[in-house]
């Protein structure tokens, strides 16, 4: 497919008619949006928006989305901006409304297939996938080693996922140097569509460059390619995205996310 191609369908399938990213969550389309709502730990927010949103209207849905998570105590929601979402200066109003821009990400997108290859790691690193409590201590670690950020709700959502996500549709990984965890990822499935989304990837610094981060997205690539998918789904940081590029990945937009916070 075509990049545009690509493109439209993951609008259509992972952004218009998303589904739950986790128990406890509910997706609806209320007027010009799609939102998720969830728990104070759940990922909160708008995931799509009308093609044919007008400024006027998106001004009326911003204060409507606003009013939604308000009255359901949410302190903290994001609305997920792509750059080729309208109505042109959309980032504005939200900015004008007290939502943050927080760094842009990029869509990058691959054909399982082509990543789907051999899993080479280095001496001594061996992979263990999450299954339990004491795996998700393990994935915690790894993830706040890499990325320098408490991992209190990644904690919550993998506990959840593990206990009530629908087969095949959850997979979490942790890569061991001996017993001490120093990467660690997830893949989100989505039946019925042909993505999978890869979250979380991330290696300790002192372990970096040495092929683990290409590890884990061939371990997950092997995995969906199992299960029938077309295509991996990443939205890649500015530390990821050069890596994903090398190893074939498209860019086909960026997301900024515009975060909205209540008043502690």
């Amino acid at each position: 497919m075509e990049p545009d191609e690509t493109l439209a369908l993951f609008d259509h399938e992972m952004r218009e008619h998303a589904r739950p990213d986790g128990p406890g969550t509910r997706v609806e389309r209320v007027g010009d949006v799609v939102r998720q709502t969830g728990g104070p730990d759940d990922w909160n927010g708008v995931v799509w928006t009308a093609p044919d949103l007008s400024p006027a209207r998106a001004q009326s849905e911003i204060a409507a989305q606003l009013g939604h998570y308000a009255a359901r105590g949410v302190s903290e929601f994001e609305w997920k901006l792509y750059a080729h979402d309208g109505p042109p200066g959309l980032g504005a109003l939200l900015t004008a409304a007290g939502f943050e821009p927080e760094p842009p990400e990029t869509l990058l997108v691959a054909p399982v297939a082509d990543q789907a290859g051999a899993v080479e790691l280095p001496e001594g690193v061996r992979l263990r996938h999450v299954t339990d409590a004491a795996g998700v201590e393990l994935m915690v670690r790894a993830h706040e080693l890499a990325f320098g950020t408490a991992g209190s709700r990644l904690r919550h959502q993998t506990l959840a996922r593990l206990a009530d996500a629908p087969p095949d549709t959850f997979v979490a990984v942790v890569a061991l140097a001996g017993d001490e965890p120093v990467s660690s990822a997830r893949m989100e499935m989505h039946p019925g569509t042909g993505f999978a989304g890869l979250w979380g990837g991330g290696t300790a610094a002192e372990w970096r460059g040495r092929g683990i981060y290409r590890a884990l997205i061939a371990h997950r690539a092997r995995i969906a390619a199992g299960l029938g998918y077309r295509f991996l789904q990443v939205d890649a940081t500015d530390r990821s995205a050069p890596i994903l590029r090398r190893l074939g990945f498209t860019a086909l937009s960026t997301t900024t996310p515009y975060v909205y916070r209540t008043a502690p």
